[in-house]
């Protein structure tokens, strides 16, 4: 049980401070500063939770992660699940925190969404945007895979580098699809938009959780298959 706390912890902080980055400062490539600080604060709360929680649950904080380290035999199907949950219900709490703070506080969402993803920056095509999503999401979770791999010995700097990572793809994927890689983080701002009609829509819902999904399960594959 505290490995999902853990988890529901973390998700809920990466929504709180990933999310709540965009909605305060937007995510406007043109104009460069706030698309790159919702870069950085997306992967410095993971670099964050990676040595807060990560030595209670691995800190995957996001389910397609999950089902990498599912896939290399890393967990059970049973974890598996109760990480799943653990994610989703964080990102629901995270969501639910950034509503609360800004509408009691009248500050405006610069993302008219809750930070949730779109298919704007690829013109509404949902086949873009699940190619962004799969491409994006095998270099995160394949960095991942390598670095935490024991033989790796890259000890205590994996939370800084996996952090890193999830910046890098980031500031390729805003412009295109707000980035996601993680189908919790997709989920609960997208589901509390919708509930408190602050628009994102939750038809292109799916391309945010298959995406990432697809891209983990292929890179569970390709890292089993040139690790030995």
């Amino acid at each position: 049980m505290k490995k999902y706390i853990a988890e529901f912890i973390g998700t809920c902080v990466l929504v709180v401070m990933g999310c709540g980055t965009a909605m305060l400062v937007g995510c406007d490539a043109a104009a460069g500063g706030g698309y790159i600080l919702t870069a950085l604060a997306f992967g410095l709360v993971i670099v964050g939770m990676a040595y807060c929680v990560g030595n209670v649950s691995g800190c995957h904080i996001n389910p397609a992660v999950s089902l990498g380290v599912l896939m290399s035999g890393g967990m059970s199907a049973k974890d598996f699940v109760g990480y799943v949950v653990s994610q989703c219900l964080g990102a629901l709490a995270g969501a639910g925190i950034l509503y609360a703070i800004f509408n009691l506080g009248g500050v405006t969402d610069m993302t008219g969404g809750f930070g949730s993803n779109g298919l704007g920056g690829v013109n509404g095509s949902a086949v873009a945007g699940l190619l962004v999503e799969v491409v994006l999401t095998f270099i995160f979770v394949l960095t991942i895979l390598g670095v935490t791999d024991a033989k790796a010995g890259h000890g205590s700097f994996g939370g800084l580098i996996i952090g890193l990572t999830l910046t890098l793809v980031h500031i390729l994927g805003i412009g295109l699809t707000g980035t996601s890689v993680n189908p919790a983080r997709s989920f609960g701002p997208a589901l509390v938009a919708s509930l408190t009609g602050n628009g994102a829509p939750l038809a292109c819902l799916w391309v945010f959780i298959v995406g990432p999904f697809v891209g983990a399960a292929l890179a569970a594959l390709v890292y089993k298959a040139i690790k030995n």
